[in-house]
């Protein structure tokens, strides 16, 4: 327990060190359709659905957000969030060349660190790496294990919403 514990501590901390200016970025990205005629649109694979029911149906929800529907109408007011374990995760990539193509922006949240290799950083206008890309913790066959993809997904969702409420209150 104290070793996940700490393991923890230290995956917030680094995305915190090496995520503050696209925390910030992202925040204003998305603030831009609710200050706007848009909407916040989310969108999650797999177990970044915690995020996304987090933000609409937390105690805090997010102001204007709502969930991404396949076929669903996004117009250039619109902002889409859009979270992924990996960023190679074919949906995701999917979605996000549809939104790249059609100039609606975008911000993404995936494991991997930005690169030239990273389409789906290339293709965002603001991108966080959680940089979860292998197990926290030692296995007993010598492999890593413990991957706490949602977690640290559910971290960033919080300081970009604590930038973002402080955003709109300033539009007050």
């Amino acid at each position: 327990m104290k070793i996940l514990t700490t393991q923890i501590g230290g995956l917030f901390q680094r995305i915190a060190a090496n995520g503050e200016e696209s925390i910030e970025e992202t925040a204003r990205l998305l603030a831009q359709a609710t200050i706007g005629e848009g909407r916040v649109i989310l969108a999650g694979v797999d177990e970044m659905e915690a995020v996304i029911a987090t933000a609409l149906y937390g105690v805090e929800p997010l102001h204007g957000a709502v969930r991404y529907e396949e076929g669903m109408e996004i117009g250039s007011a619109d902002r889409v969030w859009l979270f992924t374990r990996s960023s190679s995760d074919e949906w995701a990539l999917k979605l996000a060349r549809s939104l790249a193509d059609r100039f609606i922006p975008f911000a993404a949240l995936a494991a991997e660190k930005p690169d030239e290799e990273n389409e789906l950083e290339n293709l965002a206008y603001t991108y966080v790496s959680t940089g979860l890309t292998r197990g926290l913790l030692p296995g007993d066959n010598g492999e890593r294990i413990v991957q706490p993809h949602a977690m640290a997904s559910l971290f960033v969702y919080e300081a970009v919403k604590l930038a973002y409420d402080e955003m709109l209150s300033d539009e007050d």
